[in-house]
C-alpha cells in the first residue's frame, strides 16, 4: 500500500515497524496533527528563514509545523513523559531545567541570571536546518494582555531589551528573531518560556549561551532496551557521551 492510502498513523512508519492498530497516544490526535502526520517526510517542505521572518512579525504562529516523522516521536514522547513525570511541565522542571523551587530571587525580570536557562527546543520546527531554535526559560512571568492574548507593551519591551543584549550582540540582527507562543498554543504551561531563533549562528556561541545543551532528539539505535549500565551511547549529531540511564527510551528511540 502506498503512503498516499495509509491511515494517518501508519505514513513515515517502516513496514516492518507498523503496528496493526492506532497506538494510544495518537488516538485523540488533532485535525491539524493528523494532516501533518498524514504527509510523507518527502513530501514536507521546510520553512526558509524569510518564511519563518514572516511568520513571527505577523503573529501566525500557528503555521508553525514539525517534519511529520519527528511530529510522530514529538506526540509519543509527550505521553511518554506523561505516564511517567505526571505532566511534560514537572518533567522540564526536574530534568531539563533542575529547578526545584522555580521562584523568581529578583523582583525584576531579566535582572537575575540565576531566574534564566537558555536551552535548546527539544523538538524543533520543520524549519530551514541552519536555523537554531531556543527556548528562553524564566522563574518571572512575562505579562500577557488577556484580551489581545499577547505580551503587554512593557513585556515585549523587556524581552526585546534581552534578546537584542544578550544575541544581537553576538549574531548579525537580521538573523535574530523571537516569539513568544499564544497561550492556547503552549505545550508546557506554568514555566514562563519564550523562543528565540538564530540564523545560522556561530555553534561555539549557541554552545556557550546554552552551557553545552543537548537537545533530547531521537537517536535511532539497535538493541537498545539490552544495552548494559556501563556503555556509552554517543548522540551522532552533537558528540556527547552518555551513560545509558541519562536516556529515555522510547521503543528503538533514544531521547538523551
Amino acid at each position: 500500500m502506498t503512503e498516499d492510502k495509509l491511515p494517518f498513523w501508519l505514513v513515515n512508519v517502516p513496514q516492518a515497524q507498523r503496528p496493526t492498530e492506532c497506538p494510544e497516544f495518537l488516538v485523540n490526535a488533532n485535525a491539524k496533527d493528523r494532516a501533518i502526520l498524514s504527509t510523507p517526510d518527502g513530501q514536507y517542505h521546510r520553512q526558509s528563514w524569510p518564511e519563518v521572518q514572516q511568520i513571527i512579525k505577523t503573529n501566525r504562529i500557528d503555521l508553525f509545523q514539525r517534519v511529520p516523522s519527528s511530529l510522530r516521536k514529538y506526540l509519543g514522547y509527550n505521553a511518554k513523559l506523561k505516564r511517567e513525570y505526571g505532566s511534560v511541565m514537572d518533567f522540564v522542571l526536574k530534568e531539563r531545567l533542575g529547578w526545584i523551587n522555580p521562584t523568581a530571587r529578583s523582583t525584576k525580570p531579566f535582572v537575575d541570571p540565576d531566574d534564566i536557562r537558555v536551552l535548546y527546543n527539544d523538538w524543533p520546527y520543520g524549519v530551514d536546518e541552519k536555523i537554531v531554535h531556543l527556548v528562553i526559560w524564566t522563574k518571572f512571568d512575562l505579562e500577557d494582555d488577556p484580551e489581545t492574548d499577547d505580551l503587554t507593551v512593557e513585556a515585549r519591551n523587556q524581552v526585546n531589551k534581552y534578546v537584542n543584549e544578550t544575541f544581537g550582540t553576538r549574531v548579525p540582527p537580521d538573523n535574530v528573531i523571537w516569539f513568544k507562543n499564544w497561550r492556547s498554543l503552549k505545550s508546557v504551561h506554568a514555566v514562563e518560556h519564550f523562543h528565540v531563533m538564530l540564523y545560522d549562528p556561530d555553534p561555539k556561541f549557541v554552545e556557550e549561551i546554552t552551557h553545552g545543551d543537548v537537545p533530547l532528539g531521537g537517536i535511532e539505535i539497535s538493541g537498545a532496551s539490552s544495552l548494559g549500565t556501563n556503555r556509552e551511547i554517543a548522540c551522532p549529531t552533537h558528540g556527547i557521551r552518555r551513560q545509558p540511564s541519562q536516556f529515555l527510551f522510547y521503543g528503538n528511540l533514544i531521547f538523551g
